[in-house]
């Protein structure tokens, strides 16, 4: 039997999809609420609360930025996957919640790949592999060794279970062949502060949150996540530079709707995120929170989400990570 809402939505997606392209001339009409899945402060806020600004005044309407957080993302991003789709409830997300999660839960409220649509991809930055400067290692190489060398392995630190930090360091565990055990933290800032005080030894961390430490030598970085170096440290080698070859990690945020929004909504979305994805300005905003634009259009980003799912599908398959 459906419930009352899925029979609401999808009879609005019905009428929406009967209705002239020209009829969507006016959009937006009332002011739009951007969903970020997340707690105020972090980096998907961050990159919302910019976005949803310059969209606003893009579009001229407010852009509510709202935060719907739990259960690793899955809580807002349901609100909006059960939405109606009329492009007035859009979620801006992280690789968790339409990548990572499905994956890891045994019980999903919602099917990332049916009930979400690709709009723009907005966002990317790099994690940051990090020890403390007592630590033996100098080096990825470095780093192995030093696992190697210890009969109980190491402990790793990650901001949560189930978003990209936890799997970068699950990607590390596989390819080095070594001993490493989640110890998962409710957020960046205790695992940050248990591996300057040597109760943990390595973190995926993001680049903003390390940076000040690591400029004031109580952090010592071996490598970026992404395939690409970090333009904020550019003398970092990646981890795949060190003999890691295919280690790619991103830590990105997207923009999606509801299934059923009208095609003429998404692409005036998209044009708009696209717009502020070129302006120097946002760019600037970024770079100080270790990011950059990385702007895909619908086509391109739906492409990149659905390698991205495959790509996480076997990492946490291999791992045998799971989050309940």
């Amino acid at each position: 039997m459906y419930s009352r809402r899925t029979i609401v939505v999808a009879l609005a997606a019905a009428s929406l999809a009967a209705m002239a392209p020209s009829s969507f001339a006016a959009f937006p009409e009332k002011p739009i609420r951007l969903i970020v899945p997340f707690p105020a402060g972090g980096a998907t806020d961050v990159v919302a609360r910019a976005v949803g600004l310059r969209m606003g005044q893009a579009l001229k309407q407010p852009v509510i930025v709202e935060n719907k957080t739990g259960a690793g993302g899955n809580i807002g991003a349901d609100f909006v996957a059960k939405s109606m789709p009329d492009g007035y409830t859009v979620l801006i997300a992280s690789p968790a919640e339409v990548t990572i999660n499905e994956f890891l839960y045994t019980k999903m409220s919602y099917e990332p790949a049916k009930d979400l649509v690709p709009v723009a991809k907005v966002a990317s930055a790099p994690l940051v592999l990090v020890v403390n400067s007592k630590s033996a290692a100098d080096s990825v190489q470095g780093l192995v060794r030093h696992i190697k060398s210890r009969p109980n392995g190491v402990n790793f630190a990650s901001s949560g279970t189930g978003g990209p930090q936890h799997l970068a360091g699950e990607l590390f565990r596989l390819m080095s062949g070594t001993k490493m055990t989640h110890v998962p933290y409710k957020g960046g800032a205790p695992a940050m502060t248990d591996l300057l005080g040597g109760q943990v030894d390595l973190f995926f961390s993001g680049l903003p949150p390390a940076l000040s430490h690591i400029q004031a030598g109580k952090l010592r970085v071996l490598g970026v996540s992404t395939s690409q170096r970090s333009s904020l440290l550019p003398q970092v080698p990646t981890v795949a530079e060190q003999g890691f070859g295919g280690f790619n990690i991103e830590n990105w945020q997207g923009v999606f709707v509801p299934a059923g929004t009208p095609a003429p909504i998404v692409e005036l979305l998209a044009r708009s995120i696209g717009e502020i994805a070129a302006d120097k300005a946002f760019a600037e905003q970024l770079q100080a929170q270790g990011a950059a634009p990385a702007f895909m259009n619908p086509k391109a980003f739906a492409e990149f989400v659905s390698t991205e799912r495959q790509k996480y599908a076997k990492l946490v398959k291999d791992s045998g990570a799971k989050a309940d």
